[in-house]
């Protein structure tokens, strides 16, 4: 029969090597998914629409700091990968695995038009015996009620011609205790053999595969992980209010409740949430929700609370600069850190740059110093670009109030006695100097 022919030549193809792996969308997710199937030794196509990220990586370079692109050159000149932003190149694939991103609208709804668009422009070069891997994080039902009709349009069988799964991803980028072939992989199919297959093709790149009974188990998978790390990173933002009012450190608590050797998971307070990931997928969740007519109070009410956390900090720097006799307007206030989280160069919903955006229209003369990030474009939409400035003794006297927004372990935080007023969101600095005001936020 044709189903057990695509399916079994496929699943050959799988175990020797043969198939040919399109990764689409080369960032954060992508690049590291391109990277592991090649070091499992198969031939890769990646696709990107950006040319600039195509040229990159045909010459060497990477456009993500902590991700080498040394073995995606080195399989370019060889011969076994190819990188591109021709979507023919598809009909030349065995496994297609799409890792485009999916932000909010501007009214916190799902905009899911990088996968409409990728899957449109891949779709004319769509053939039997292919897998198709969803991995971009959405709301449970997307694979089922977006690509699913797709192809059926298409006349071609789903779990018999062509196999239709979804994977989330669970890249944590920055963490060098879990590389990716480390993480353990969800997938959950549309049919049993398009389980059959997505369980057999992450298990030659994974460690460790996690089958579950359909695509919207696995999708809902991923926004329970992403929604509990949100969640409870609320309520310590929460906390840290309340601990401030108490003048109690938040960080002592933190850190001393974190030797209970069960029953407590630490989360650290910030100056609000970023990436891709936690300030945007619980709300996939919410939004879907009210097409069963239910109301997720205790999503919202976390992500009111880390989304209110920039101007939280914001509060502390007046309170600040007012023990200093100064005001916003006229300050010199420098930015510590500008990616959403430390070690990485991610700026994407980052609350440092949120920071700069408020203080910056409250009159305020902001500078930034971030080792990850060299400059920053178009920050508050007005074109105003900005570089960082040196990290010394003379730019830490000179500003009136340096702000930690991101805890990168590459700072000297030492030199920070010399500062007039520090704002620290995140618990890393001991002061030692009586001459420097600080300010827990």
């Amino acid at each position: 029969m044709i189903s057990h022919s695509a399916k079994q030549t496929l699943l050959d193809k799988i175990d020797d090597r043969s198939a040919v792996i399109c990764v689409i969308g080369l960032g954060y997710i992508g690049l590291p998914r391109l990277i592991g199937s090649i070091q499992s030794g198969y031939s890769c196509i990646g696709i990107d629409v950006d040319l600039s990220k195509v040229d990159s990586l045909n010459l060497g370079q990477s456009y993500i700091g902590h991700i080498d692109v040394d073995r995606i050159h080195a399989a370019i000149s060889e011969g076994s990968c190819q990188i591109t932003d021709d979507f023919a190149v598809v009909m030349n694939a065995d496994i297609v695995v799409l890792c485009v991103p999916t932000p909010l609208s501007d009214f916190r709804e799902p905009n899911l038009s990088f996968v409409t668009n990728a899957f449109e422009s891949l779709s004319p070069y769509l053939k039997a015996g292919q897998l198709i891997s969803l991995e971009s994080t959405t709301y449970p039902g997307t694979t089922e009620e977006l690509l699913l009709p797709r192809i059926n349009r298409m006349e071609l069988n789903v779990g018999e011609d062509l196999f239709l799964v979804y994977s989330p991803e669970r890249e944590d980028p920055g963490n060098i205790e879990f590389a990716s072939g480390s993480i353990p992989k969800v997938c959950g199919g549309i049919t049993d053999a398009c389980l059959d297959v997505g369980v057999h093709f992450y298990s030659q790149i994974t460690e460790q595969v996690v089958p579950v009974s359909s695509t919207r188990a696995a999708e809902m998978t991923k926004i329970l992980e992403n929604t509990y790390r949100a969640v409870n990173i609320a309520l310590v933002n929460e906390l840290k209010i309340v601990a401030d009012k108490m003048d109690i450190d938040i960080f002592e608590v933190i850190r001393a409740a974190s030797t209970k050797p069960f029953g407590f998971k630490a989360f650290y307070p910030g100056p609000g949430l970023g990436g891709h990931c936690i300030p945007i997928d619980p709300f996939y969740l919410t939004w879907k929700a009210r097409e069963y007519g239910l109301h997720t109070r205790f999503i919202e009410l976390a992500g009111e609370i880390n989304t209110s956390m920039p101007d939280y900090v914001v509060a502390k720097t007046i309170h600040g600069l007012n023990l200093l006799g100064k005001s916003v307007n006229g300050s010199k206030i420098l930015i510590l850190g500008v990616t959403y989280k430390k070690n990485i160069d991610d700026t994407r919903e980052s609350p440092g740059i949120e920071l700069i955006r408020t203080l910056s229209n409250m009159g305020a003369t902001i500078h930034y110093h971030d080792p990850h990030v060299s400059n920053l474009n178009n920050i508050s939409e007005c074109g105003l670009t900005m570089v960082s400035v040196k990290w010394n003794k003379s730019t830490v006297k000179q500003s009136d109030c340096i702000i930690i927004a991101t805890d990168h372990d590459d700072l000297d935080y030492s030199l920070l006695d010399m500062a007039k007023l520090v704002v620290d969101s995140r618990g890393v600095f001991s002061q030692t100097s009586d001459q420097c005001i600080v300010i827990r936020a």
